[in-house]
């Protein structure tokens, strides 16, 4: 049992995050480009970086409509994710496409991750982690052609958990989505599917705090496997998907832990420690689930979706969708959707 727990608890640190997107040939065309997406002729985008409240200096791009004037004040959006994904992957397309639509976005690399500061590197905490979208918002108060009142933000996959959790806390977020979201305080306490009891959960916090004291001893971080770097064709379907993203050109990206590296496999102890949606039903602004018909994770935004309270409050499940299409497919992402829902709750 055991073992099995250790090998889903590997699944959960190196992917936790379809159809195929193809790449546009001027994304290799132009190489001062750095995104897994097509560049947009009608967006300004600006490296900025700010700081959270532990010190920690995040790393952004930050979008804005080339339409803009120069003294406009216009809604604005901060987006993060997936799960050890990186700014120039499918938080910047989502940033990318909104900011087509007419709002201001910001698209980070959340604390230990990316170009964001941070040691040890490659770190998840339920608290930084939370923390990071509420200091995305602390940047975007103060940006001169943001209204402050008109901040919502966007997490996708295992930052859609901690958006929720953002949006508990953080009064300031008017409008939240959560884009084929998990809930990653739960998953790494209870495995997926909720598979893992109490006694084996014991058995894998022994097993974790037993490679504490071993990495405190060698001075070094363990490392959770990572995707192979080829398929067997034995994997879960879910792990064909996350390899058909982060191990080619549609979504590979040479800072992304999923891409190529590794989660310190003793992140998963302040997961299973901290479950993040404990206050959910106290949001009391906007919030928007979003959910593939087919994606092994649907269950994460339905459950989530149950506690939340409120009229103004959504379930969108996509027909057909895996988890991973809502990365990237554009046929598949519902952006004429998230545009409305910003544009009635960011007013």
């Amino acid at each position: 049992m055991l073992k099995q727990i250790i090998a889903c608890l590997a699944i959960l640190m190196l992917i936790i995050g379809g159809t195929t997107m193809s790449i546009a040939k001027s994304n290799h065309q132009d190489k001062t480009w750095d995104k897994t997406f097509p560049k947009s002729d009608n967006v300004n985008i600006q490296k900025v970086s700010f700081k959270n409240r532990y010190g920690i200096t995040l790393v952004g791009d930050l979008y804005t409509p080339k339409s803009m004037a120069k003294d406009e004040k216009l809604p604005a959006i901060a987006i993060s994710g997936p799960f050890g994904a990186v700014k120039e992957q499918a938080s910047g397309l989502y940033a990318q496409q909104l900011a087509q639509r007419g709002f201001i976005t910001l698209a980070f690399d959340p604390s230990y991750t990316g170009e964001s500061s941070g040691e040890p590197r490659n770190v998840a905490s339920p608290d930084i982690n939370t923390e990071d979208f509420s200091a995305a918002v602390d940047y975007l108060s103060n940006s001169k052609n943001v209204n402050p009142d008109r901040i919502g933000i966007l997490g996708i996959c295992g930052f859609g958990g901690f958006a929720l959790n953002a949006a508990a806390i953080d009064t300031r977020i008017k409008a939240t989505v959560a884009s084929t979201m998990y809930d990653m305080t739960r998953v790494s306490a209870k495995g997926y599917f909720d598979s893992i009891d109490e006694k084996a959960r014991y058995e894998l916090k022994q097993t974790l705090n037993k490679q504490r004291t071993e990495d405190f001893k060698n001075g070094t971080y363990a490392k959770a496997p990572g995707l192979p770097e080829k398929l067997t064709g034995e994997e879960p379907q879910f792990v064909k998907d996350y390899y058909g993203y982060y191990k080619t050109p549609r979504g590979f990206h040479k800072r992304s832990i999923n891409s190529n590296g590794n989660w310190n496999v003793t992140s998963s102890l302040s997961l299973i420690n901290m479950p993040i949606l404990q206050y959910s039903d106290e949001i009391q602004s906007a919030v928007l689930v979003i959910h593939g018909e087919k994606a092994h994770s649907r269950y994460f935004g339905e459950d989530a979706f149950k506690k939340l309270k409120g009229d103004n409050k959504e379930l969108l499940i996509i027909k057909d969708a895996n988890h991973v299409d809502l990365y990237d497919n554009l046929e598949k992402i519902p952006f004429d959707k998230i545009e409305a829902f910003y544009k009635e709750y960011l007013k």
